[in-house]
């Protein structure tokens, strides 16, 4: 459960970086989900265990988890969206 979640969470921050943010215009909307969903499966299966005790069961629900995997598709979309505009990649 948490893993698609996760999921849903990166995708979620990839579409509104495109579509309300506009902030990756250039690359366009597909790739802007799929660079989201990358960086909240990263922030919820790496990030969020090493800074947070992990839950009993691996299909509890983590809030923490969650919040990791929005941070990180966030921090992903960004600096995606600095080197492109830095380095024209």
């Amino acid at each position: 459960m948490n893993i698609a979640l996760w999921i849903l969470a990166g995708g979620a921050a990839g579409w509104l970086a495109f579509s309300v943010l506009h902030a990756n215009e250039d690359r366009g909307m597909r790739i802007s989900v799929i660079m989201g969903i990358i960086g909240g499966f990263f922030g919820g299966k790496v990030l969020a265990p090493m800074v947070s005790a992990a839950a009993a069961n691996a299909t509890d629900f983590n809030a923490f988890a969650l919040f990791c995997a929005l941070a990180s598709a966030a921090a992903t979309l960004s600096v995606a969206h600095i080197l492109s505009s830095r380095y024209g990649v």
